[in-house]
């Protein structure tokens, strides 16, 4: 049992780690101190919900309804690269650095829906949770559960880290330039990430 949650950990984590449009906006909302708690909540839930989908074999939803997976493309193509042009306009037009006493920030709302279309709308995320996970997680036999326990755990552990650890580089983006660099490497992944979802 604890090979199986060590296993499922390690692969959760690996998987997660790379950067991508769920990643960029929470070390965002982290660098900024703004609803940092449950925006790592709402990602985490929603990986855990997801991985529970996988094990529980949801996976072959996409066989039985088969247009789920073009709307979702493109409805999450079109949502990455609206944003990814939010955040170049950013980079080229905002002259502030960070400055929490002169930053204008979004509502908890607004905050945890743009989170959860970062979540929800990615086919990406189904991919690795529910396909990927949810076929590995089988090789466990009746341990499954624990190893989707282990890559839920890795999925809590890696937001609240990034979320709460980004605050360690707010004296980098005090300076307008850093934030400049930020808002365009944001960009290029949203806008790479719409690109490759699109072809």
């Amino acid at each position: 049992m604890f090979g199986a949650s060590l296993s499922g950990f390690l692969l959760g984590l690996s998987m997660i780690v790379a950067i991508g449009a769920q990643n960029a906006f929470v070390l965002r909302q982290g660098l900024r101190r703004e609803h940092v708690f449950a925006v790592c909540l709402a990602c985490a839930l929603s990986d855990a919900v997801l991985i529970t989908a996988g094990i529980s074999g949801f996976g072959l939803v996409g066989v039985a309804v088969p247009w789920i997976e073009p709307v979702m493309r493109y409805g999450g193509a079109l949502f990455l690269a609206a944003y990814g042009l939010r955040s170049f306009r950013a980079a080229f037009f905002s002259q502030g650095g960070l400055s929490p006493s002169e930053a204008v920030g979004q509502d908890l709302a607004r905050t945890l829906a743009t989170c959860l279309a970062f979540t929800w709308l990615n086919p990406h995320v189904y991919l690795d949770t529910v396909v990927l996970l949810g076929s590995i997680s089988t090789q466990y036999g009746p341990d499954k559960a624990a190893f989707g326990a282990g890559a839920g755990t890795a999925s809590f552990l890696f937001f609240f880290a990034l979320g709460y650890g980004a605050r360690l580089l707010r004296p980098v983006f005090a300076r307008p330039g850093s934030w400049r660099v930020l808002d365009v490497l944001i960009g290029m992944t949203m806008c790479g990430l719409a690109l490759k979802l699109a072809v």
